[in-house]
Formats: C-alpha cells, sequence, structure tokens
C-alpha cells in the first residue's frame, strides 16, 4: 500500500513524539508543603514548555519527614532524590561533606550577582554555592501603632532591649485581653530557640567559646534568660510555653498583641485584610539589641533547592533549579498572583521593584533585616561555628530542642532561670563531650 505524503508526515511526527518521550529525563524533586513550594508545582508547565525533554516526578513532605527523608538519603547515598528542598541549616553542613554538587555554573542569564549577599552567603562554602535561595527570611518587631500612640510610646527603628520592655509595659492591658509583648515560647531549635538564640546573641552571648565548651554559664546567657522571662511573665499572654510561630501569629491577627518580634515573612499575614484584624495599625523595627550593641541579633532562614552528589541527573536538576529561583519565576508568580505573593528575600532586584514596594509596604525593613545578618559573626564573640538563629553543626537539632525544653519550662513556672542554664550547660557539654568536640 502507498502512503499519502499526510500519512507519511503523521507516521513521521509520530515516531518522532515516541522518540522524544523514550529520551526524555525524569528528575525527582523532593520538596515541603508549604504554600511556596505548592505554587510552584502548579506553575510547572510554564518549566515544562521550556524543557519537552525533562519530565518532574514530585516528592512533596510536611517539613519534618521532609528533613527526615532527605538526611537519610543524602547520608546513605541513596540516590532517590535529583533536586532536595533544604534549609540554610543543612547546605554548609552537607556542603562541606561533600554531600551536594555545588552550583557554580549555572545557565547564562541566571544571575548569582543578584542574589542577596546574606542569603548567598549563608548558602557557601569556600566561596562556592552549593543551594539556590527559593526563599528567605530575618526577624523584625512588628507592633501596633495605634496601641503604641495611645501608650505615648515611641519605638525607633532600630531599638534595644530596654525600650522593648519600656513599650511592653506601656501597652499592657490584661483587663483587655492585650498584651505588651508576644514571643515563641514553644520548645524546639526552629521555635523558642530560634528567639532566644537570636536575643542571646544580641546580648553578646555565644553557644560554645573558640574550644567548643558551652557558654551557659555566662552572664551574657543570664542577662539574655532572666529578660526575655521577665518581660513573657509580666507583659506576655497566658500559656507562652505553649505558643510558636502560628499561635503567636494568630494572637496578633485577632490584636491581643502590641509588638510581636519574629520572622519577617510574618509582615505579609498580618497586614492581610483579610485575616488580620488589625492589618492597617502595623508598624516595624529592626531586630533589637542590647543598648550600645547594634546590629547582631538578627536570624537567616531560606528554603533553598540544591542537587544531592547521588544524583545521575545534574545538568537536567540545575536546569529546574535555575528556573525555579530565577527572576523569571518571580515575574511568572507576579503575573498570576499579584507582587504580594513573590517569594521574599532572595533577590536584589525584586526590592529595587517598584511594583513590589507599592504591594509589600513591609519590603525595605525586611531588605535592610536580612543584609544587617552576617552569619560567620552571629555574636560580637569570637565563635567556632557559623549560623545566625542556630549553630551550623549536625548535633544542634538535638541539643537545640533539649535547651529549649528546658527554656520552654523556665517560662512555664517549672524551673528558676539559673536552673534552666545549669540544666542547658549541662546536658550540652554532655553531647558535645559524646560528639568529640570536647575531651
Amino acid at each position: 500500500m502507498k502512503l499519502t505524503n499526510a500519512q507519511a508526515l503523521l507516521g513521521a511526527c509520530a515516531v518522532a513524539a515516541l522518540s522524544t518521550a523514550a529520551t526524555a529525563e525524569t528528575i525527582t524533586i523532593a520538596t515541603v508543603n508549604n504554600g511556596d513550594m505548592i505554587r510552584m508545582q502548579g506553575l510547572a508547565d510554564d518549566f515544562k514548555a521550556k524543557n519537552p525533554d525533562i519530565d518532574l516526578e514530585w516528592v512533596t513532605l510536611e517539613e519534618n519527614i521532609l528533613r527526615q527523608r532527605v538526611t537519610t538519603d543524602i547520608a546513605t547515598k541513596g540516590g532517590q532524590y535529583d533536586v532536595m528542598t533544604i534549609g540554610n541549616y543543612e547546605v554548609p553542613i552537607w556542603g562541606k561533606q561533600g554531600w551536594l554538587m555545588p552550583l557554580d555554573d549555572m545557565p547564562e542569564g541566571y544571575d548569582v550577582g543578584d542574589l542577596l549577599p546574606a542569603i548567598a552567603g549563608g548558602l557557601s562554602v569556600d566561596g562556592k554555592l552549593y543551594a539556590a535561595p527559593f526563599y528567605g527570611e530575618s526577624a523584625m518587631v512588628m507592633y501596633r501603632t495605634d496601641l503604641a500612640e495611645k501608650a505615648g510610646v515611641t519605638i525607633p527603628d532600630k531599638p534595644n532591649w530596654d525600650q522593648i520592655k519600656e513599650a511592653a509595659a506601656a501597652m499592657t492591658d490584661k483587663d483587655n485581653g492585650i498584651y505588651g509583648i508576644c514571643l515563641r515560647g514553644k520548645a524546639g531549635w526552629g521555635e523558642n530557640m530560634a528567639f532566644i538564640t537570636s536575643m542571646a546573641n544580641s546580648e553578646g552571648a555565644r553557644w560554645f567559646d573558640m574550644d567548643w565548651n558551652p557558654q551557659f554559664d555566662s552572664p551574657e546567657w543570664k542577662a539574655t534568660l532572666d529578660g526575655y522571662l521577665d518581660m513573657m511573665t509580666n507583659y506576655g499572654p497566658p500559656g507562652s510555653s505553649s505558643n510558636g510561630f502560628n499561635e503567636n501569629l494568630a494572637l496578633f491577627q485577632q490584636g491581643k498583641c502590641g509588638m510581636w518580634i519574629d520572622a519577617t515573612v510574618a509582615a505579609s499575614f498580618v497586614t492581610d485584610p483579610e485575616d488580620s484584624t488589625v492589618a492597617d495599625k502595623v508598624g516595624y523595627a529592626q531586630f533589637p539589641n542590647k543598648a550600645g550593641m547594634e546590629g547582631t541579633g538578627h536570624w537567616l532562614w531560606s528554603w533553598n533547592l540544591a542537587v544531592p552528589a547521588g544524583s545521575t541527573k545534574e545538568d537536567a536538576a540545575k536546569k529546574f533549579i535555575a528556573w525555579a529561583t530565577s527572576k523569571d519565576y518571580t515575574n511568572l508568580v507576579a503575573a498570576q498572583d499579584g507582587w504580594r505573593a513573590a517569594p521574599p528575600g532572595t533577590r536584589t532586584s525584586l526590592y529595587e521593584n517598584a511594583d513590589y514596594q507599592a504591594a509589600a509596604p513591609f519590603a525595605a525593613m525586611t531588605l535592610a533585616a536580612i543584609n544587617g545578618v552576617d552569619t560567620a559573626h552571629p555574636t560580637v564573640q569570637e565563635v567556632p561555628y557559623t549560623g545566625s538563629q542556630f549553630v551550623a553543626i549536625p548535633e544542634f537539632q538535638g541539643i537545640g530542642t533539649a535547651v529549649g525544653q528546658q527554656f520552654s519550662a523556665a517560662l512555664a513556672g517549672q524551673a528558676t532561670a539559673d536552673q534552666a542554664l545549669q540544666s542547658a550547660q549541662a546536658l550540652t557539654t554532655r553531647e558535645m563531650k559524646k560528639a568529640g568536640y570536647i575531651k
């Protein structure tokens, strides 16, 4: 049977399609189930259109489970994932261990130089980038401008702890269910210890000296915990030892908090008129410091995309990471959901964008907070580690949570500050000896 030209053309197209399907490379992406990452999956058709030879397989997990799975996989060289979503806690640790592929050859036009220096610095080892940031945050003061005015207090752009305590006292009105300050009290290395470690840095404290000896018996740590407990006991909400980020967010949105010191990402939530009763009454200030000791109390967190060393699909994985963390992706999100939804805290160009500035009145303060972080020098004293609200060693997750439990117990009235610090010193010393840091 003789084929017509049209039949021959259709047959050739079918063969080409089968050939393309057969040669398509599938990369497996392990990611967290937060809103930004779900949005990324929804926009993935844009990546597919630009890269028809790469298929995407998603493994979307709750944060704690994700961390367990990717840690196990990368430590055992399991090779299940080609792209991993990890925090800036893991990146320098895994980069030093050779568990991640460096991202020093990103595609042309990616513009690594546009990444915020503080964020990129936390994802680099010996000057090489080991993960690309999808989203970043620092911490700042969010406060009720109406309550501050009513109480006759002014919160400066760069407050110290004495000013914060004074404002908390003045704004507290317990009879009407208003508490001057809301802070994290729930135990966990990423919950209360994120805040308390940042506060400790601002007081000149450090987790370890240069020989890895724990420092909870120092006057700086005593000043930190005494000040924290004093503010929370006198001016904080009841049951605060159970409050983490989400609980304090709800309290602030309901008008129960005069001030809330927490992650910069919260600003977009407390100013959302659909969810916040005080959306038009929020002011911002930098993370507080001890009087005369400016600029050492920030924290820095980011969710990042990285290629594990066990992947056999490095080129395809890097193409995906470049797409998901690019300027074009930010524009894609803005076009679909508005500039307010743009992933924050990663690129200088976003904060230079007039449309973003108009949609996010907290943008300038967020940028200043992030740029103020130096993960190599989190406190005024010399330290053997990097990190800001955490210590970038593998043992910190366990130690940080155990110390957080001691401090949360003190907040609940189950121990004194001195007892909590003594327990923190003892347990941290024991674990550091067990891990071989000290003899």
